[in-house]
């Protein structure tokens, strides 16, 4: 398994996926045009020819024999082009002493916070290959590419969070609070947003804070919380030194997570390495390993070692790496110490 770049090739893999994710994934719209479009942004964005307000860093996941099974992305910045809303969860305190009286009522300010943020994305796994490394590599496959190349991210990454909905894509949140607003699905708004149109998110959405005690019990219990299929992706985060900070999801409240680029565990820990091609041995640690390359990168995990300033993999590694013994790798441990294996 590898990760790279996504090719105009790709782009029948990427509608089937697509088509596979459901509600909640608004960045992988199942619309070819939309799909055919972003493929080629990515293109250019990996050559170099295309701005941090507009770089998207889209990978895909490939087996061995070819086949695209999932992907990934970076946006090298959110908001600069387009307006990037959040709600900021605040607090509200009203008392009154002579009617001993005391309330704290949390707030939803609408937010243009996390512009200029660059945005962990588009993350999907297709079902068959949601076992061993393949999960983990896809999501961190991208710090290692952000390791290599910092002068192309921002100052901090952000993640946002599918938030909760039922089997049928209904959200609480939303049934609550943005249906009263938009007159429209979840799905469609999800859409909606997922192809590029989100004018109507400023025109019809209060500009005033929003008082979460006129929101249903269901509305509130889910403000900030992840969809249970989303809960091992937060956790991996969380254990990268991602950090829930107040901001959710405008329609489905689910969390934005944050954190500064450098203090991201694998980023930090990332070292550059001479390849070796050997026996890793039967203690060998999963490792990431990056090709040190932009519009050729190719990511895998792999069992690994250190020995004498260098890295040994076996050699299947280095073959789909493309790489010969003596060439240069940025490599880190899978795993956070504190993460769950």
């Amino acid at each position: 398994m590898i990760v790279r770049p996504v090719r105009s090739s790709d782009l029948p893999a990427l509608i089937d996926l697509a088509r596979s994710t459901g509600t909640g994934l608004t960045t992988l719209p199942a619309n070819e045009e939309r799909l055919a479009h972003r493929v080629g942004w990515a293109e250019k964005t990996f050559r170099g020819e295309a701005g941090r307000g507009d770089a998207d860093y889209l990978f895909v996941l490939e087996d061995d024999d070819g086949r695209v099974v999932g992907i990934s992305a970076i946006a090298g910045a959110v908001g600069l082009r387009e307006p990037w809303y959040n709600f900021r969860v605040g607090l509200t305190v009203s008392a009154s002493q002579e009617l001993k009286i005391y309330r704290e009522i949390p707030t939803l300010f609408l937010a243009n916070d996390l512009t200029g943020n660059s945005e962990l994305c588009s993350l999907f796994l297709h079902a068959d290959y949601r076992s061993g490394l393949n999960g983990r590599m896809l999501s961190k496959a991208r710090m290692l590419f952000i390791a290599e190349f910092p002068h192309l991210f921002g100052n901090k990454i952000i993640a946002e969070m599918r938030g909760v909905s039922d089997e049928a894509g209904r959200s609480p949140f939303w049934e609550s609070l943005g249906r009263h607003f938009f007159k429209m699905e979840f799905s469609q708004a999800d859409y909606l947003t997922g192809v590029g149109n989100k004018a109507f998110i400023a025109e019809l959405m209060p500009k005033f804070p929003l008082y979460t005690c006129f929101l249903s019990p269901e509305a509130r219990n889910v403000i900030g919380q992840v969809h249970p299929d989303t809960e091992p992706a937060l956790a991996m985060l969380k254990s990268e030194g991602f950090s829930y900070q107040g901001y959710v999801d405008i329609f489905d409240a689910g969390p934005a997570i944050e954190c500064e680029t450098g203090k991201i565990r694998a980023v930090r820990d990332s070292q550059a390495l001479v390849l070796a091609i050997g026996t890793p041995g039967d203690d060998a640690t999963p490792f990431i390993i990056h090709n040190r390359k932009r519009e050729d990168c190719r990511i895998t995990a792999a069992p690994a070692r250190f020995a004498a300033g260098t890295l040994v993999v076996d050699p299947l590694t280095a073959k789909r790496l493309q790489l010969n013994a003596g060439d240069q790798v940025r490599a880190v441990p899978l795993s956070a110490a504190r993460e769950s294996k």
